[in-house]
Parts: C-alpha cells; structure tokens; sequence
C-alpha cells in the first residue's frame, strides 16, 4: 500500500461527476475553529473568541460566524453558555436512537427497487475538521467515497464516507455500484461504537443536482460515526430530500 508521502490518487467513476465546490464562508469559519481544536492550540474547555472577534479576524458576517458555531454545537464541538461565550467541548456520549440499516434494504423492503450510482471514489488529506472526527492530526490520509441511491429511478440519498485506510486498505479497490459500502465494511468488523447526529439542511447546487430536486427543498442529513477497538474507522455524511424520506424507529425500553 503506498506511503503517505505518496501523490494522492484520485480516481473518478462517473464522466458526469460534479466538481468538488469551494468551501463556503460558514464551513471556512468552521474549519478555521476545527483545525486549532485539532492541534491542541484550543484544548478541551477553552475559551473561544467572541463572535464579534471571529468576525473581525476573518472578515465574514456575524451570520456566517453564528451559524458555524450553531452547527459546531450540533456535532458536539464546542458548547455554549448563555452570557458567557463559546467553549471547547468535552466529547461525551450520545444515545442511540437509529438502527444501523443498508439504504438498499430500506428501499425493497418497502417494495422499491434499488439501484446506486458511484459518483466519487478518491484518497484525500484531513482537514481540521476531519482530522477532528477521526482523533487525528490534520493531513493524515482518508479514503473519501460519494454513491448516489436510488429508488426505482427516483434519487433517494446522497452517501459520502470517509473511510480510515487502516480498517479498509482495499476500500477504494471494490465496485460499490454492486457491493454497497455498508455490507463491505460490516463485513471487515461490526462497529462496536456508533454515533448520530441529524440535521435539517438547504441543499447545496451540486446536492440539489444530484438528487434532481427542481430547487432549494429542505433536507435530512444524517452524519455519522463509526468506532471499532476504540478507533474511528467512518464518517459517513447521508442526505435525503425531507419530500421523499423520513426517520422512524421504535425499541423497547
């Protein structure tokens, strides 16, 4: 397998893949924040600036700056305190309320048919805000897939994963329009340690593109985790026009 000092290979399956998109201004504040929590330079705790501080340091609206951090609250980043400001969180624990289920299973046991496009498959750098959700330093070496699912001919989820080399070194090497990412990693290792976070989101163009919505339509979007022997293996980011799919589960207690 090459070294990580190796040319990052990037292999591209679909001939109408969507060009990757320049990092929006709020996702630039979040890694902005990301990336010093990752090098230690804001540890567990610490204070951020005030929001009026990062709109001056990085030359964006209180807005922009706002809604980073809304969404860094959501993935359990940082915390906030009323009246006192915003903080390095400690990562704590989430209760499960989503089984883990192939999107294809979904789909025919419903009675549909399924289908999968493979629009992506590359080997990228970690940012800070990856770096972050895999415990890593920035720059360490993640494979990154995207597949587009399909009910009958109807697009039902955008999946994009990013996938430790270590727990799948031949992960970029299997035909996922046939062999699902999920099936293909449940089957190296069950995870022992899962995490879930949604959201509602407003598509981006190139999402609107390719789940051939007509417009702006309000999106689910689960984000991910995986642990196994106490490492994160995947993250996994899943999104969903709200018009065509929702989440449901119910357990005894």
């Amino acid at each position: 397998m090459a070294s990580d000092t190796d040319t990052l290979p990037r292999r591209t399956v679909s001939p109408d893949l969507t060009a990757s998109r320049p990092a929006s201004r709020y996702e630039q504040v979040k890694h902005y924040i990301t990336e010093r929590i990752a090098s230690g330079e804001w540890g567990v705790g610490s204070r951020l600036p005030s929001e009026n501080e990062l709109v001056e340091t990085l030359g964006v609206s209180r807005m922009t700056v706002h809604r980073a951090l809304r969404e860094l609250m959501g993935e359990g980043i940082v915390t906030r305190a009323q009246g006192v400001g915003t903080f390095v969180a400690r990562p704590a624990p989430r209760a499960e309320v989503l089984e883990l289920r192939d999107i294809a299973d979904d789909i025919q046991a419903g009675g549909g048919r399924h289908r999968s496009r493979v629009v992506l498959l590359e080997t990228i750098r970690a940012d800070g805000h990856l770096a972050l959700a895999f415990d890593q330093r920035p720059g360490v070496k993640l494979f990154h897939s995207v597949l587009i699912h399909y009910e009958d001919d109807t697009p039902l989820q955008i999946e994009e994963r990013f996938v430790s080399p270590h727990f799948a070194p031949d992960y970029l090497d299997q035909d996922f329009a046939t062999t699902h990412p999920h099936r293909y990693l449940f089957q190296i290792s069950p995870p022992h340690e899962v995490e879930h976070v949604i959201f509602a989101v407003t598509p981006e163009a190139d999402q609107q593109a390719l789940l051939e919505l007509d417009g702006p339509e309000a999106c689910l979007q689960l984000v991910r985790r995986t642990w196994v022997d106490g490492r994160v293996v995947m993250r996994g980011v899943f999104t969903y026009p709200g018009s065509r799919y929702s989440f449901g589960g119910r357990r005894q207690t």
